[in-house]
């Protein structure tokens, strides 16, 4: 089937968050969320290196849009739920990368807005995208990949069910060009692990 027939929605809702894909306008909510959180995320992730221009993340939300609609790249926005949808500031984001439609297999993604640790908002943000795909898009795996040392992601990764299984010794470089290794969490349908 072509990709582009296949329903994603393009909304989740869990019983405190919005999780939706971002679209034109979004930029300025989006850029305030990333300037606030490069400290905590210059570690991790190469594109937060620099704080981007208030264009850049315009230019960013209408290119995500376009890959969702192209079924590319499934990004969705974080925002706290108010009593008639999204309400203030971005949370953060998450996505679905990598995707092989034939497989049906998924790369899933994940940051957020610095100040919100112990709240659980990517933890529960990751459980109902994980539920999704796999109910919906009848995905057979979906993995999360993160850099060894990062032990608040790999705690997010096991909160929502996710196995661990391996270690990628020295396989990638961090955002500062050090050696580093890539630790690899997968659900994979049909094998028992934990409910999500």
């Amino acid at each position: 089937m072509d990709p582009l027939l296949i329903e994603v929605p393009d909304r989740l809702e869990t019983e405190r968050l919005v999780l939706r894909c971002p679209r034109a306008g979004d930029g300025p909510a989006l850029n305030a969320a990333v300037c606030a959180s490069l400290e905590g995320l210059r570690p991790w992730v190469p594109w937060a290196r620099d704080a981007p221009s208030a264009e850049a993340s315009e230019a960013y939300c209408r290119r995500m849009q376009a890959q969702f609609i192209r079924r590319e790249d499934l990004v969705l926005l974080m925002f706290e739920k108010g009593s008639d949808g999204p309400q203030g500031p971005v949370l953060g984001a998450l996505g679905l990368h990598r995707i092989d439609w034939t497989l049906r297999t998924f790369e899933l993604g994940y940051w957020r807005r610095t100040g919100l640790d112990g709240l659980g908002v990517v933890s529960e943000s990751v459980v109902a995208l994980s539920r999704m795909v796999f109910d919906l898009l009848l995905a057979r795996r979906i993995e999360i990949r993160m850099d060894d040392a990062n032990e608040r992601s790999r705690r997010v990764a096991e909160r929502a069910g996710y196995t661990c299984e391996g270690l990628l010794r020295l396989n990638a470089a961090s955002p500062d060009g050090a050696p580093c290794s890539t630790r690899v969490y997968a659900r994979v349908r049909g094998i028992e692990q934990r409910p999500v």
